[in-house]
């Protein structure tokens, strides 16, 4: 290669050195737009509970086995659900009990942080203990109540995703919301 061949590559070489090195840029989140809470009643004639729900989720109920009371709690726009069983207590309140333990616990190997807050409502006979699960587990939040004699509620809130702690941060905060008002609202 002649001399000439050398001397017009040095410039292009320094140009081309002397940038600077491109960085990645941080992955970004689709922004979501929650909508204002409002509230409705389920009670229907058939089932032994009733409470107030999101008018933005819809019942829909769930047929397992011999399961009649059982029903999701969907949510098309947020891609989520909470999904509720009811047994009804037959001196069986110490198995029902260690069935929910079990399904929070199941989440434990993913989950950073386990706290569990319990619930009293003494006028509605209603108790139980609400969970936060804390990390990418793949239900952030799961609840039971019971009256301690004839009725057992589980609750388990779910996205139709993988989990991502960061990106479903806001629709938790909100699921949350919702989720706190059926335990308090929940009547037998």
């Amino acid at each position: 290669m002649p001399k000439g061949h050398y001397i017009l590559l040095l410039p292009i070489l320094l140009l081309v050195a002397c940038s600077r090195p491109s960085t990645p840029k941080p992955y970004g989140y689709y922004r979501i737009t929650l909508p204002e809470h409002s509230y409705q009643v389920f009670d229907e004639p058939s089932y032994p509970y009733s409470f107030l729900y999101s008018r933005h989720a819809v019942i829909q109920p769930v047929r397992y086995e011999n399961e009649r009371y059982w029903i999701n709690i969907v949510y098309p726009t947020l891609n989520a659900a909470i999904h509720c069983s009811y047994k009804p207590v037959h001196g069986n309140l110490r198995q029902l009990t260690d069935d929910a333990w079990e399904f929070v616990f199941n989440h434990a190997v993913k989950a950073s942080a386990i706290p569990e807050h319990a619930y009293a409502n003494p006028e509605a006979h209603t108790y139980g203990v609400y969970c936060q699960l804390m990390g990418n587990t793949a239900s952030p939040m799961q609840f039971f109540l019971t009256d301690s004699t004839r009725h057992f509620f589980r609750g388990a809130v779910y996205f139709n995703c993988v989990p991502n702690q960061d990106s479903l941060a806001p629709v938790i905060d909100y699921m949350q919301e919702d989720v706190l008002n059926l335990i308090e609202t929940l009547r037998w």
